[in-house]
């Protein structure tokens, strides 16, 4: 009981941190951008691995890692599946709209595989996971995790810490212990100071991962 309370509370202020700015809409409809050393595509399947300092760009969205791995379905719908060489992580990064006037965000994370979902707009970053904003390009938030779900539409945040039986590339099990740093929201200009609530408010966590692929 005493874990998911944490999970609950975690849950709830990763919710408040990012949620003063979403992800670039537009970037879901922008068409993939891919350069690496070799490619091999199957056109009947729709299918292609890219590998070799591969970089993926899709509207704002930078994927980079050792290999990528495309699919798309039979609705056009396009995911990737970014693995990083061995003992490295594979890089995430997004922009996100903020409101006019005020300074620029941006997403970026880590993970030995990071594998994106066009369909669900999800990114799933998984072992030794880490996930940054950058407000004014300034650090503000971060958090880590075995495996951290982002989604785009929604934006809402899913960590989970647990240990892995298995050690990951670096040799490494991981502590099992979701950690995270957290500015505070800084108020809108001339807001008065609100007043304290008489009871916490309620919240509504997911209880599960989801939206990427397993």
């Amino acid at each position: 009981m005493k874990h998911r309370i944490t999970s609950l509370l975690v849950l709830a202020a990763l919710t408040c941190a990012f949620g003063a700015a979403r992800a670039e809409k537009a970037d879901r409809s922008k068409p993939m951008n891919i350069e690496a050393d070799a490619l091999r595509h199957d056109e009947v399947k729709q299918t292609s691995v890219f590998s070799g300092r591969v970089v993926m760009t899709k509207g704002s969205i930078v994927l980079r890692g050792a290999r990528l791995d495309v699919r798309q379905d039979a609705d056009g719908y396009q995911s990737g599946i970014v693995t990083a060489e061995t003992g490295k992580r594979a890089f995430f990064r997004q922009k996100r709209d903020t409101l006019p006037g005020a300074p620029e965000e941006f997403i970026e994370g880590e993970g030995e595989v990071i594998e994106y979902d066009g369909r669900t707009d999800n990114v799933r970053f998984i072992t030794r996971a880490e996930l940054r904003r950058y407000r004014g390009g300034a650090l503000s938030d971060e958090i880590t995790g075995a495996v951290i779900v982002y989604n785009n539409l929604t934006d809402v945040f899913t960590v989970d810490g647990q240990k892995k039986a298995t050690p990951s590339a670096d040799g490494q099990t991981g502590s099992g212990r979701v950690r995270a740093v957290l500015a505070p929201k800084e108020p809108a200009a001339g807001a008065a100071a609100p007043a304290a609530p008489a009871s916490g408010p309620a919240l509504r966590p997911s209880n599960s991962l989801g939206g990427g692929s397993q």
